[in-house]
């Protein structure tokens, strides 16, 4: 039964060679627009950004690994594929949440809740760092992070961040986002020293909270979740190229999760209050189309293959599975009375660990045909659990946006 709108926020598939053409065109396309915006002048960042070498431009975001496969840039985070980084942590699953402020540990293996660490605070979500060797959980009310070593499963001391509702990594590790949604802006730090490298202003993006980033990891969409549509950022030279409104532009539960295709092809925009995915060109210009789902469209994780693209519909309940290369509707997989919210893939891919944000659960569905596993109780307004450890060689951060 769908559930009312609560008041509180909330080996990879061979394609026709047009793919790599796509995704080709898609780099040119957002160089070439590099200096247009919907608001007028680019926003710039304060501080220092990364400079590259005088001369030809990069084809990727400099310092970031290249890319395995242009097909499937998720390629080197197949099952069970695991760097030396994550060998030695220990499997948990890790349930941050908004309400009882607490980090719940959660043992994969026998789905017993095997930790409970009061942080306080309002917990979004747990992110692995850039080299997976840490786990911070967010807190934006209190304007800190707390770092969680994955060898231990235990938390360290707290680090100040400003307003970090979400966090993200630069392609190449040296700048963590905290991103700072009711502020409005992106504030860059130095992931080790956590001081802070410069700011990023994005006045027109309220809400703003969920990202991912281009194949060649210099454009990044953000969200925006109260303005209904989503800012293009020049991650290299931190400005707002231009924001891109929704067909509907839904400013209570908009614009939620974004996922990219593995091709790059196109980008998918979960929207709540729509209750559908919009889907948005590989250069971040317009919107293409809408794919409905169900009402509450919320969290995006893509099977550990890259072939499919899990939708979670918070409000109704469900998980929508699309074709992660075409949009196309597979199947949808219904949790009665529950309330699918944030989480991830295990790293051999055989299940799908999601938040019920608003029932104090976890639910564990197989990845093969959606059978609930588990419903195991939890904390209070559980949100951004993280599965760990994660195949891959770096994170971009969320809750293990891994390549």
């Amino acid at each position: 039964m769908p559930l009312p709108v609560p008041s509180f926020r909330a080996a990879p598939r061979r394609r026709p060679a047009r793919a790599a053409a796509v995704v080709a065109l898609a780099v040119a396309v957002v160089v070439g627009l590099a200096g247009c915006t919907s608001g007028g002048a680019p926003q710039s960042a304060t501080g220092p950004a990364p400079t590259a070498t005088p001369g030809a431009q990069p084809a990727s975001f400099p310092g970031m690994p290249p890319v395995s496969d242009p097909h499937n840039v998720y390629s080197d985070a197949g099952a069970n594929m695991l760097s030396d980084a994550v060998r030695t942590a220990k499997p948990l699953v890790y349930v941050p949440h908004t309400k009882s402020g607490d980090v719940w540990t959660i043992d994969p293996a026998t789905f017993q809740v095997v930790g409970r660490y009061r942080l306080g605070g309002e917990l979004q979500h747990v992110v692995p760092s850039w080299d997976m060797k840490t786990l911070y959980a967010t807190d934006d009310t209190s304007d800190k992070i707390t770092p969680f070593d994955p060898v231990t499963g235990l938390p360290g001391k707290n680090i100040p961040v400003v307003d970090p509702y979400n966090m993200y990594f630069t392609p190449d590790g040296k700048s963590a986002i905290s991103v700072a949604e009711a502020r409005r802006k992106l504030v860059f730090y130095d992931p080790h020293t956590w001081q802070v490298q410069g700011e990023l202003p994005t006045p027109q993006c309220a809400g703003i909270d969920h990202a991912d980033y281009t194949p060649d990891g210099r454009t990044a969409l953000f969200t925006c979740e109260f303005d209904g549509r989503v800012a293009i950022v020049d991650l290299v030279n931190r400005t707002v190229l231009r924001t891109i409104d929704m067909p509907v532009r839904h400013m209570r539960m908009g614009p939620q999760d974004i996922k990219m295709a593995p091709d790059g092809s196109v980008f998918y925009v979960a929207d709540s209050q729509e209750g559908g995915v919009w889907v948005i060109d590989g250069a971040g210009t317009k919107v293409l189309r809408e794919i409905p789902t169900g009402a509450g469209a919320h969290g995006l994780y893509l099977s550990r293959d890259a072939e499919r693209l899990f939708v979670t519909n918070r409000i109704d309940g469900s998980v929508s599975v699309l074709d992660a290369y075409t949009g196309a509707v597979e199947a949808k997989w219904t949790i009665p009375g529950g309330s699918p919210d944030m989480g991830n893939v295990t790293a051999d891919g055989s299940q799908l660990w999601l938040s019920g944000r608003y029932t104090h659960e976890v639910y564990v569905l197989s990845t093969t045909d959606g059978k609930l596993l588990a419903r195991i109780p939890v904390g209070d307004g559980p949100h951004g659990l993280c599965v760990w450890p994660q195949p891959g060689r770096y994170s971009i951060g969320h809750t293990g946006i891994t390549r």
